[in-house]
């Protein structure tokens, strides 16, 4: 039998649910603001996963994935183990439409954090000092920024065997290979070895139907895989990628895509066109590689040297 968990002071007991906030500070008008946390704690002893999304504050995506499983009633049968779920980290940014808190810092670029630090930096030392220790596993749902469009795709760290087999688990379309970023959440995550997953689908400010469907699909798959709840919900192929480029703009100017995320391309064809608002100029985007576009870019206007489109090679195909 389970003991249950027990997470900021509040113990929920084996076989219940809970919701608690997490303390992260005042607005300048002095109300406060709590981090909403539901806890879901099985029967039985297992694993404790993590299902955090809004670290950005602008990716709605994620934080509406999390919203439909809690829905659903993905959680509400758990079996064993203990599933801690964080719809929005980011209050500060989900209210203004920003990827950063209100001092312009990125949170995820701000792990371990510390409480005397910027404001970022007190919400990554919370996550990390309350929340991480608990842990097995997590998964922290991102969509792509800037205008940029990522097909579903569950990154994880080369090398890490652990974090290789959840990904397997998830069976999103794509599988990346990726690594660490300095002080973000998936490194303070393995430093603590707690494997965590980045599951990227969609664009900021935007809800998809299809990045949704997929991602709900990938929690359902990798907590059964763990044991903590039960699916029928049938296993899925995945294309993993070892290696990633940016095709970028040669030239500025009106920027259209003629061929979109999860497309397989062959080296020297037409991906888009970048064109002079005057109508005079036409300059082809070409694929550089073979490969499989991971992402591409939806600002209608660009720069020259303005990422376009994130291509995936050294490919490998799992047939689940």
């Amino acid at each position: 039998m389970s003991t249950g968990i027990l997470l900021n002071g509040i113990e929920v007991q084996a076989g219940s649910s809970t919701s608690l906030g997490l303390y992260m500070g005042r607005l300048p008008s002095g109300a406060k603001i709590s981090v909403k946390t539901y806890v879901y704690a099985g029967e039985q002893e297992g694993p404790t996963a993590l299902l955090l999304a809004g670290l950005h504050g602008d990716e709605i995506n994620g934080v509406e994935i999390l919203r439909r499983a809690m829905d659903k009633g993905l959680f509400d049968n758990i079996l064993r183990g203990n599933i801690i779920v964080i719809p929005i980290l980011n209050i500060y940014g989900f209210i203004n439409f920003s990827r950063e808190v209100p001092d312009g810092k990125d949170v995820n670029r701000s792990f371990p954090g510390t409480m005397t630090g910027s404001l970022a930096s007190r919400v990554a030392r919370i996550l990390t000092k309350r929340v991480l220790p608990l842990v097995d596993f997590g998964v922290d749902f991102h969509t792509g920024g800037d205008n940029r469009f990522n097909y579903p795709q569950i990154r994880y760290s080369r090398k890490d065997v652990e974090a290789q087999v959840l990904a397997e688990a998830f069976a999103t379309p794509y599988l990346l290979e990726k690594g660490l970023i300095s002080k973000s959440l998936r490194k303070v995550a393995k430093d603590m070895d707690v494997p965590m997953l980045v599951f990227e689908g969609g664009e900021a400010l935007r809800l998809d139907g299809f990045v949704i469907e997929s991602a709900l699909k990938g929690i359902e798959r990798l907590l059964a895989n763990k044991g903590l709840i039960e699916s029928n919900l049938p296993t899925a192929p995945s294309l993993v990628f070892r290696k990633s480029s940016w095709i970028r703009a040669t030239d500025a100017g009106i920027f259209i895509w003629s061929k979109k995320s999860g497309t397989k391309i062959s080296k020297g064809e037409v991906l888009g066109s970048i064109l002079d608002p005057s109508g005079q100029v036409r300059v082809a985007v070409t694929a550089s590689r073979d490969g499989y576009i991971l992402g591409h870019n939806n600002t209608p206007v660009v720069h020259q040297g303005d990422a376009l489109f994130h291509v995936g090679y050294d490919v490998k195909s799992i047939e689940q």
